[in-house]
């Protein structure tokens, strides 16, 4: 007997959604137990504590951006527990360039400072702000984003907690320009020419 199309259509849509549907609730898969254990951990109270960020209490300020994370790199308890977090410090004039978290939002708090964060959305449309200490801001899941530190004379500090634990870090400037692009077809992409991209290039190649 010869397969209805009408039903094969309608399964075929059924399959497609159901598909699109995983892919809208991506992220860290659920786990199905109360944590996960490392291999060869104990499990106590310092399985589910992380003592890597003591170093910056009462430290000297940075002369440049740092970031200090507390992910599932550094903080193998995460694993499982859809979350991790960044200490970051902004020295007058710095900047965290332009980047993106493909995994993750990014929810961020200001301690100290104040800071101007931008977004770019899918429509390529700027959404900016200047925050000053106690704002929050958040930078939805993957897309571009930076902060930038325009005071001259004060540091800015802040939080940011990541809804993955291992929401990863793209930066455009790096992706770009010091993973070996061509430079002709950056020139082609920029509208420009290829010893501007190659300038480019030597300025954020790594010092040695």
């Amino acid at each position: 007997m010869a397969s209805n199309p009408i039903n094969q259509g309608f399964i075929l849509i059924l399959v497609l959604t159901f598909a699109c549907f995983q892919i809208a609730i991506s992220g860290d898969a659920d786990i199905l137990s109360d944590f996960i254990v490392p291999p060869n951990a104990t499990i106590d109270g310092k399985l589910f504590t992380f003592t890597g960020l003591r170093s910056l209490v009462g430290a000297k300020p940075p002369t440049a951006f740092t970031v200090s994370k507390g992910s599932l790199a550094e903080f193998p308890a995460l694993d499982g527990q859809s979350v991790s977090f960044a200490f970051l410090q902004y020295p007058p004039g710095t900047l965290n360039p332009p980047h993106t978290h493909p995994r993750a939002a990014e929810l961020l708090f200001l301690f100290g400072g104040c800071l101007e964060v931008g977004f770019v959305d899918t429509t390529n449309k700027l959404y900016t702000r200047t925050l000053e200490a106690g704002d929050m801001f958040v930078f939805p899941k993957g897309l571009v984003h930076y902060q930038y530190n325009n005071d001259p004379g004060n540091m800015a500090v802040a939080v940011s907690a990541f809804g993955s634990a291992s929401a990863g870090t793209v930066s455009i400037p790096s992706t770009l320009f010091t993973t070996g692009v061509d430079s002709g077809i950056l020139a082609k992409a920029f509208k420009t020419d290829v010893a501007t991209i190659e300038k480019i290039k030597a300025g954020l190649a790594p010092k040695a």
